[in-house]
């Protein structure tokens, strides 16, 4: 998928921080998402119509970053992602937790490029789970 078919709506949760620990979680998510990430002021516009827009800080990747990559092959950016750990654990079960995340927001908070890497990487998965299963029983049959 490319950035310019990218939908012009992007679903997600807004989090009231309580006034005294809002230095605490700007801290541990600039650590976060320091590496690819810059914040930006966005108004978050609450699901039911009749709220005003939130005033919310969010971290966005943005083509000017050194650490954009820009459109990338599905096959080949989940697997990357699948192969991938960061400093807050495993990339395919960030992805994974966001799909499943996404679908449970509202019938349309759904995003196709999320859906399609989640949907590849469950297939790598799936496959090395079976292949490590083949390899386990070759070793249980092997003669002594």
């Amino acid at each position: 998928m490319s950035h310019a078919s990218t939908a012009d709506e992007v679903w997600g949760v807004a989090y009231h921080i309580t006034p005294s620990r809002v230095e605490e979680v700007k801290e541990y998510l600039d650590i976060r998402e320091i590496n690819g990430y810059t914040i930006h002021e966005v108004p978050f516009y609450p699901a039911d119509d009749h709220q005003s827009p939130i005033r919310t800080i969010a971290y966005i990747g943005t083509p000017e970053n050194p650490q954009f990559t820009g459109p990338q092959d599905p096959p080949a950016l989940a697997e990357h992602i699948w192969k991938s750990r960061g400093p807050s654990g495993d990339n395919k079960d960030y992805l994974l937790k966001l799909d499943e995340s996404l679908d449970q927001l509202s019938p349309d908070s759904g995003d196709g490029h999320v859906k399609e890497l989640a949907t590849i990487v469950r297939a790598l998965e799936a496959g090395s789970t079976a292949t490590k299963q083949s390899q386990r029983n070759a070793s249980i049959d092997a003669p002594n």
